[in-house]
């Protein structure tokens, strides 16, 4: 028999359905603009008088579908290789009256300056400009509480923004950089990471915690301990961890999308005309993200990246621009540098088991992406 109540709670039934799918969509868009960093939460700095700005950060976004709303314009000095503090605090001014609360991370499109007085041009504007974060001569300057941190809102949480320079030897260059890293994201690399003890015994400070990351994450990610000033004629690099003025041969190896690379040494953060090698050769040579001093910070183990740090951070499933900035404890005098969305990793769970070890945990299949990659527990 015909119902009409029966016809009504059919249509009342199908509203309600509509409005779930309506409010679904709406959470699936709106909340993350308040999550994770990713596409939605990073914004694009542009230097409105430097043409090579407003054309790397125009790439950018088309290559991580950013939101025109996530391009912030700025005005000061082009083609420099520093901002003095108060042309610093100028541009700071408008940056803050433009940022909103849903942006965890910065993108800094261009070339130059990478440095503000003292500090980093990324921990400046990340940090703000404070001489806390200086030294003069071989003292200690203030840390940062992000440093292996678990968050994954670092706005929300320490009221710090990330910060990565979007840089290279050339414009060109610069969007092969930000190509990798789209092609590094979800790729699950099976590469390897090559930890260097070097015959420069005040650069070399890092490989005493060698030994204990190759014991720790041995078993999570093919590491290799070498007693070497360089390497060569490698083909699966993910990370490159050394301490020299010059690092050889880098041309000679190959760097997988997403890979991570730096050498701990005084000047290697100042991009351009330096008197050591700059960051930007491991970046020109194929490297993903990198890190380096821009002024003398002596041989500090707490002012560079601590790679079982960031090893972990990455391997975890965290965004480049995420476990390079955890990775340092007192980073106000060091520049980081690459693509801050690649995330080789995504997805993937590390545990310490009973042992201390780190291993992957087994992971749930979330979507296509993820079922077209290889699994996290490769080894």
């Amino acid at each position: 028999m015909f119902s009409p109540h029966g016809v009504m709670f059919e249509r009342v039934k199908k509203k309600l359905l509509f409005l779930c799918c309506v409010m679904a969509i709406f959470l699936f868009y709106i909340l993350p603009l308040k999550a994770e960093i990713n596409n939605q939460t990073l914004a694009v700095l542009v230097n409105v008088n430097d043409p090579e700005s407003i054309e790397i950060a125009r790439y950018y976004q088309k290559a991580r579908l950013i939101p025109e709303s996530n391009l912030i314009y700025l005005s000061f000095p082009a083609g420099v290789s520093a901002l003095t503090q108060n042309e610093f605090e100028k541009v700071k001014a408008q940056l803050d009256k433009k940022l909103t609360n849903n942006i965890q991370a910065l993108a800094l499109a261009w070339r130059k300056p990478w440095r503000v007085d003292c500090m980093s041009i990324t921990s400046a504007f990340s940090l703000g400009f404070n001489k806390q974060y200086c030294a003069i001569g071989c003292k200690a300057t203030k840390s940062v509480a992000y440093f292996n941190s678990q968050s994954h809102r670092p706005y929300h949480d320490y009221n710090i923004r990330p910060s990565m320079m979007l840089s290279a030897g050339s414009v060109n260059k610069v969007k092969e950089l930000i190509d990798r890293g789209v092609e590094a994201d979800y790729s699950r690399p099976l590469g390897t990471a090559y930890l260097l003890s070097t015959s420069d015994k005040n650069r070399n400070v890092r490989a005493v915690i060698y030994p204990e990351i190759k014991k720790r994450l041995g078993i999570l990610f093919n590491t290799e301990l070498i007693k070497a000033d360089a390497i060569k004629n490698k083909h699966n690099i993910m990370f490159y961890f050394t301490g020299l003025k010059q690092v050889k041969w880098l041309a000679k190896n190959r760097f997988l999308p997403g890979a991570i690379a730096d050498h701990l040494t005084s000047a290697g953060g100042v991009l351009f005309n330096g008197s050591q090698m700059s960051v930007l050769k491991w970046i020109d040579a194929g490297v993903t993200g990198t890190y380096g001093a821009v002024v003398e910070p002596c041989n500090f183990r707490q002012k560079f990246p601590n790679p079982a740090i960031v090893m972990q951070k990455y391997l975890s499933g965290s965004t480049l621009v995420e476990a390079y900035w955890k990775s340092v404890q007192m980073l106000g005098q060091g520049v980081f540098v690459g693509e801050p969305l690649a995330v080789p990793f995504k997805g993937c769970r590390v545990y310490a088991n009973r042992l201390g070890f780190l291993q992957y945990a087994p992971t749930v299949v979330k979507n296509f992406v993820e079922r077209k990659s290889s699994k996290c527990n490769i080894f």
